[in-house]
């Protein structure tokens, strides 16, 4: 298939085209506006490959991206272009609003004329597959307030969003769950887990605890550090996202989590005792660790319940916790120049989302 990715030198979307080049025979088209989290350095490995090509174009720009679907003619639409940093939707939630919604309405449209023109062999089997993020269910009972069984994220769970971000993906879910029951678009919806991994800009979590940590700068954990995440390695997650694409049933949607609950605190913890035993220093970086003023409306947990990909495409995580985030830190201990690089004096790690 020629499969057109958007958002593709982000940090999810570089995973997918990664795999999808090195691990399958599929054509890729990469359509990218290479805004600051945007990275085509993610993509050396594969750019030379002759069945990828690069486009960059704003996919609310609709002339644009009408002619990007009548040049490449592409059999599968993946869509991962999104503002997705929550503390950036606090502090400036326009831009949110126009590319997550605004960007998944143009990208739909075209999508539409596009595929109401095709012959009727590609036009059955064509298919936008839409990426989004647990976080539109809002967040469910924390274990040190709700006694019994704690419940999970399914995909028939009610959205509930508590972020301008959060607010504006359940928002582009339910555009997109429109533009299949109106207009019979063949549309596939998948929602994630916290995805972590290499080439992970350093604003979230993971990486900016690790960086910190390596120049001695304190790491910020919110509140108490006692928000629960489910965390899924990024090279598992590309491994889903194209065989929903693939295999997906049009229509359905899936919930896609890495079985690896744990508090914030406890992942920093983790970096630090691995970060004590590859780059050793005089004290445990663990003395680093300062609490700060939670942000605003942070919802306390989240975690996913897999089992319906496990069950209809036999899709289950390969990384442990423990596996990915060993091979996280190494990645960033090998790879210093191209953090450095991509924060480019435009962000140097400050605290962001303070504002209520």
């Amino acid at each position: 298939m020629k499969i057109l990715v958007t958002g593709g030198a982000g940090f999810i979307g570089s995973a997918v085209i990664r795999h999808l080049i090195n691990d399958t025979s599929h054509s890729v088209v990469n359509v990218d506006k290479l805004t600051y989290a945007g990275n085509l350095e993610s993509l050396v490995s594969v750019t030379d490959s002759g069945r990828y090509a690069f486009e960059k174009v704003d996919i609310c720009d609709a002339n644009e991206v009408k002619r990007v679907f009548e040049q490449h003619q592409p059999d599968v639409v993946m869509h991962l272009a999104a503002e997705s940093h929550v503390d950036r939707s606090i502090d400036g939630p326009g831009e949110f609003m126009q590319t997550n919604i605004i960007g998944t309405y143009t990208l739909l449209e075209q999508a539409r004329s596009y595929w109401q023109n095709l012959p009727e062999n590609q036009k059955a089997n064509f298919k936008f597959h839409h990426i989004s993020t647990d976080e539109v269910y809002g967040d469910l009972p924390h274990p040190d307030t709700h006694d019994g069984e704690l419940p999970l994220f399914t995909e028939t769970t009610a959205y509930k969003p508590s972020s301008p971000y959060s607010a504006s993906k359940a928002s582009s879910d339910h555009i997109v769950r429109a533009w299949h029951r109106t207009y019979g678009l063949p549309t596939v919806i998948t929602n994630c887990s916290n995805n972590y991994g290499p080439y992970h800009f350093p604003e979230k979590l993971i990486p900016l605890m690790i960086l910190n940590a390596l120049d001695g700068k304190p790491l910020p954990v919110y509140g108490k550090g006692n928000q629960i995440r489910d965390w899924l390695y990024v090279e598992d997650h590309a491994r889903a996202l194209v065989k929903v694409a693939a295999e997906g049933q049009v229509g359905e949607t899936y919930n896609i989590g890495g079985h690896n609950e744990k508090q914030n605190i406890e992942v920093v913890a983790t970096i630090c005792n691995i970060l004590d035993e590859l780059v050793p220093n005089s004290r445990s970086y663990k003395e680093l660790i300062t609490y700060v003023e939670d942000r605003p409306g942070h919802d306390m947990r989240y975690a996913i319940d897999s089992t319906k990909i496990k069950n209809d495409l036999g899709w289950v995580p390969e990384e442990t916790f423990e596996s990915g985030i060993r091979k996280t830190v190494q990645w960033y201990l090998d790879n210093q120049e191209w953090c450095q690089r991509v924060q480019d004096g435009s962000y140097q790690r400050e605290r962001l989302g303070a504002s209520s």
